[in-house]
């Protein structure tokens, strides 16, 4: 009895580790990859978008189609601060004085403002200058892509763990910095 036992143990123990091991590790290192290619996208879409000062329908769609190459499903989420100087002046009773300082305000715009300009509801060209999404120097622009679907390493390391916690969506890569230049 303890024989077959042990026959039965070896033979589920090797079809472990013939499958389900190098399953698991494919899935893991696919899950890798596609991880650098968001890296990737994210960086080289930003850092053009901080370095010419603006964003175009065809920027924006390309980077799109990039992060498609992975074969997940990816929100992408935009933000644009503004940065504005306001002169500080002195007692509401005198408001004429001027107090030889400036506050710095920033006025954020996000993925919607951005994109009723890059997508309006006219039929513009896709390379009209109006569909172009203006930045200034000195203003600030991020991008977070969300996964939304499950890899098939989470399913399968949940799987194997009996976690089941069903959490599709987490922050791939945010990414951001100061725009550069206006090449506009």
């Amino acid at each position: 009895m303890s024989n077959s036992l042990s026959k039965w143990f070896a033979a589920l123990l090797s079809v472990l580790l013939l499958y389900f091991v190098p399953a698991g590790e494919s899935a893991r290192r696919q899950d890798d990859l596609s991880r650098i290619v968001v890296f990737q996208t994210v960086t080289k879409f930003v850092d053009s978008v901080r370095t010419k000062g603006y964003v175009t329908p065809q920027m924006y769609n390309g980077f799109l189609q990039e992060l498609e190459v992975t074969g997940n499903l990816y929100k992408v989420e935009m933000e644009h601060q503004h940065k504005r100087y306001h002169p500080e002046y002195g007692d509401p009773a005198d408001p004429g004085t001027f107090q030889n300082h400036f506050s710095v305000v920033f006025d954020s715009f996000y993925t919607d403002d951005i994109m009723s300009i890059l997508f309006p509801p006219s039929d513009l060209a896709k390379d009209d200058p109006d569909r172009r999404y203006k930045l200034a120097a000195g203003d600030f622009f991020n991008v977070k892509a969300y996964r939304l679907n499950r890899t098939p390493y989470s399913v399968f390391s949940e799987a194997l763990t009996g976690s089941g916690s069903g959490d599709k969506s987490g922050v791939v890569f945010p990414y951001g910095g100061m725009v550069l230049n206006e090449d506009y």
